[in-house]
């Protein structure tokens, strides 16, 4: 299976259990391939940098670069469809191009006003 988290999944498998981090823990063993974009990167760097996320990635000892870097490394790096107005909210659209791009089977993300479900099809 082909899967792109949103971000909003991304941080929650680096920095809490449960199934965000257990889909990790399968991409690991090539048991369902992840999908990213360097845009997509860039903002999971900017949110683990959040000050709300402070006290978790300073007592892990691990920097948000090596956060970010590792989860790079257990994705495949595509570059984003131009996509424009697709989703609600507009900076959304970069997940559903990197979902395009990727040929994905699914996008992972959590409830959104738009989608009762936690996995939207691509």
């Amino acid at each position: 299976m082909r899967l792109v988290f949103d971000t909003n999944v991304v941080v929650s498998g680096i920095l809490w259990r449960g199934p965000p981090h257990e889909l990790m823990i399968a991409a690991r063993f090539d048991r369902l391939k992840l999908f990213t974009s360097f845009p997509m990167l860039l903002e999971l760097a900017d949110v683990l940098g959040r000050r709300k996320f402070s006290q978790r990635i300073l007592a892990s000892g691990i920097p948000i670069e090596d956060r970010v870097a590792g989860y790079a490394a257990l994705t495949t790096i595509v570059i984003p469809a131009e996509i424009f107005g697709v989703a609600p909210d507009p900076d959304d659209d970069v997940v559903i191009g990197t979902a395009v791009a990727a040929a994905g089977d699914l996008i992972v993300t959590g409830t959104s006003p738009c989608c009762p479900s936690n996995d939207i099809g691509a």
